[in-house]
């Protein structure tokens, strides 16, 4: 078998280990660079080119697409699609799951947990969001934010109201999140493979920090879930239409409540925590989905 891997940086920890997981197997894997991909639209057969040569002979597409480039990177995963490569997580999963109003969504249409949530156009509406997340202290957030950035903590209506009205007249999207108190500045991350959680790790924040980012000092540790936790986790990635996915939640007062889905989830913290061959078993899912097509 060989495969594509779309990535803008092939050093990262865990483009290393998939690509030393796939080599351990006897396949071969190519990190591209996804802005370093050229398509050729308008032929009869797709066609994509990598720095000035044609592409062809790959079995299977891994990508690993940053949110920066996320339209970018999903042109180019469509077009390995239309070339009938198989990718480990479908384009139009990954866009559900990178528009993070759309993936709550569809989450909370399928019954899972998620924490009051408010999402208005209008900023003369600021006093009705507030109503309906329960008011301060509460958590806004950038619709178009990563790893913890433009997410804000406002520990009053007061300065919640400035944040929001500061946000709405840069033009910008916004979500108005209920604040999970009990949750204590930690979350749980449950890495999902074919359906099933096959790691977890608990994230807690760096002192004086309510968001719990590995990218922002936070630290990890291997935690057992109970069974409703494993469930929202396993279900929010079978509505998102996720083959692998990391899906962080955080523990409230009444139940598992799910804050995002990451299609390219980070390999390091979970690994290193867990001592599990996380990489491996990525793999080893797309050898056998590629042989039962």
């Amino acid at each position: 078998m060989k495969i594509a891997m779309l990535a803008r940086n092939a050093d990262l920890y865990s483009h290393q280990r998939l690509k030393k997981a796939a080599e351990d197997r006897g396949l071969t894997l190519d990190i591209l660079n996804t802005l370093q991909c050229t398509m050729n639209i308008a032929a009869r057969r797709p066609e994509i080119y990598y720095r000035g040569n044609k592409i062809n002979g790959y079995d299977a597409v891994i990508p690993r697409i940053g949110a920066s480039i996320t339209f970018y990177g999903l042109a180019v995963l469509r077009q390995f699609e239309m070339m009938g490569v198989r990718s480990l997580n479908k384009s139009e999963a990954i866009e559900r799951s990178r528009d993070k109003l759309r993936s709550m969504q569809l989450l909370a249409r399928a019954g899972i947990g998620l924490p009051d949530t408010a999402f208005t156009h209008d900023p003369k509406k600021t006093e009705e969001v507030l109503r309906l997340v329960g008011g301060a202290p509460l958590v806004i957030k950038l619709l178009e934010g990563t790893q913890g950035i433009g997410v804000v903590l406002a520990d009053s209506n007061r300065s919640a109201k400035s944040v929001i009205e500061a946000f709405r007249g840069a033009k910008v999207n916004i979500l108005v999140q209920q604040y999970i108190k009990e949750a204590e500045g930690s979350d749980i991350r449950a890495i999902v493979i074919d359906g099933k959680v096959v790691a977890t790790m608990q994230r807690t924040g760096a002192p004086g920090e309510f968001r719990s980012n590995l990218h922002r000092g936070g630290r990890s540790v291997e935690i057992e879930i109970d069974d409703s936790e494993r469930a929202t986790a396993e279900k929010a990635a079978t509505t998102l239409g996720l083959n692998v996915c990391g899906v962080d939640m955080l523990r409230s007062n009444d139940g598992p409540v799910v804050m995002e889905v990451n299609s390219s989830p980070g390999l390091e913290g979970v690994e290193k925590a867990t001592g599990l061959d996380v990489a491996g078993q990525i793999i080893d899912f797309l050898i056998k989905d590629g042989s039962t097509t």
